[in-house]
């Protein structure tokens, strides 16, 4: 099998809170892919991450990063090299002025950073562009597809991309892409819904994963006040303002905890204000943002794990509290379900239920013996279903049909 060079499109990459997209790559290139990567934006909180990371940055193309000279001579690179085509991707960012965005501004910025992206795809010789969330990167590689001899495909995670779908341009984007990937059954079902039956054979389901022999499982903590670990981003999405209430009624009913919640994000400072004002504060940390070689040491130390989220695709963080066997705790929404089966490998709560919240965490704090053994079967399912090596292999195969049919 003659191995093909592709890319991966980002808004931003590396990410600190996407890191799995980082060990994705890694993975496909153990697995023989050869990976360039873009990335829209600079990555924030570079300074956070691995050196491993850090690393990766350096040889990432930076696309908002050229110079205004640069820009010039990558757009008169692809009309020189393809007119026609050039034309056509003049057209395809005139008709963003009337669907998708909307936006002048928006239009003549995808239309900038295609011509980039293009010239830097000819030099390495790539064809193929890989795009994750389907967000505003994927205008760009429809763009780019219109200039032609580029194809481009998807992962779709959701789920703030399905209460979008014609501002998104969803349904344009996944009928120009050669196939899409999908992370859970709930995504494909959502991407089936606004798609033409006759597009459904390029759906695929492959999962998100982590790597089993990274997240090894921690040894017990046997802490003396249980730690409640919270990793994400501090959006209201994630549900943490919940996950404070339900803690201000475990306190209430005399129950000892800690609560540390792990990442940043706009809703930060009214979080820490609410918990001072609940007389939370004592029994809270909030750590900010940390790199991954940092976060492992807040997963060894956590007696359980919990995401109190009102919308999310599959959640990673949930996957590699799993991996260490940490008890995990998050809601009935989106695809979640399929990765934690009530009372099996974890606990589901009602979303947006402060009560039900604190009942699953209480059951959790009263049975020592419930949480080993919801731990130990949360990595068994972890390992055989959303195992990052297993799973990245449906990915290579999914890149290496995409050659032979483009």
């Amino acid at each position: 099998m003659t191995t093909k060079a592709i890319a991966y499109l980002c808004s931003e990459y590396p990410a600190i809170s996407h890191t799995f997209i980082y060990r994705e790559i890694e993975s496909l290139r153990k697995a023989g892919m050869i990976v360039h990567t873009a990335s829209i934006h600079k990555p924030t909180n570079l300074s956070m991450m691995t050196s491993a990371e850090q690393l990766e940055a350096e040889h990432t193309m930076m696309v908002l990063s050229q110079s205004i000279s640069s820009i010039i001579g990558a757009h008169l690179h692809c009309i020189l090299k393809k007119p026609a085509g050039y034309l056509r991707m003049t057209a395809g960012a005139l008709k963003l002025l009337t669907k998708g965005p909307k936006s002048p501004v928006k239009a003549l910025a995808y239309f900038a950073e295609a011509g980039i992206l293009l010239q830097w795809l000819h030099r390495l010789g790539i064809t193929h562009i890989h795009e994750h969330f389907a967000n505003p990167t994927a205008i760009v590689a429809m763009l780019m597809k219109t200039y032609g001899g580029i194809s481009y495909s998807l992962s779709v995670h959701g789920p703030d991309i399905f209460y979008r779908v014609d501002s998104a341009m969803l349904e344009e984007k996944i009928k120009e892409a050669a196939f899409v990937r999908c992370i859970s059954h709930y995504c494909l079902s959502q991407i089936m819904r606004i798609s033409e039956p006759a597009k459904w054979h390029k759906l695929h389901i492959v999962r998100c994963g982590v790597n089993p022999d990274l997240y090894t499982v921690r040894t017990e903590p046997h802490n003396a006040i249980p730690n409640i670990l919270c990793v994400g981003r501090l959006v209201p999405a994630k549900g943490q303002q919940i996950l404070l209430e339900a803690s201000i009624l475990l306190k209430k009913r005399g129950i000892k905890f800690h609560l540390t919640f792990v990442g940043d994000g706009p809703d930060k400072n009214a979080l820490e204000q609410f918990a001072v004002s609940s007389s939370l504060s004592g029994s809270v940390t909030f750590t900010g943002a940390l790199g991954q070689d940092k976060v492992h040491s807040y997963y060894d130390n956590a007696d359980l794990f919990v995401l109190a989220s009102f919308a999310e695709g599959v959640p990673v963080v949930l996957m590699e509290a799993m991996a260490k066997e940490i008890p995990v705790i998050s809601t009935r929404i989106t695809g979640i379900p399929e990765l934690i089966e009530h009372d099996h490998d974890g606990l589901l709560a009602t979303p947006g239920d402060r009560e039900d919240l604190a009942l699953q965490i209480r059951k959790l704090l009263d049975n020592p013996d419930l949480r080993r053994e919801l731990g130990q079967a949360g990595r068994k399912k972890v390992s055989s279903l959303y195992n990052q090596h297993i799973n990245n292999q449906k990915m290579v195969n999914l890149f290496h049909m995409e050659s032979q049919t483009s």
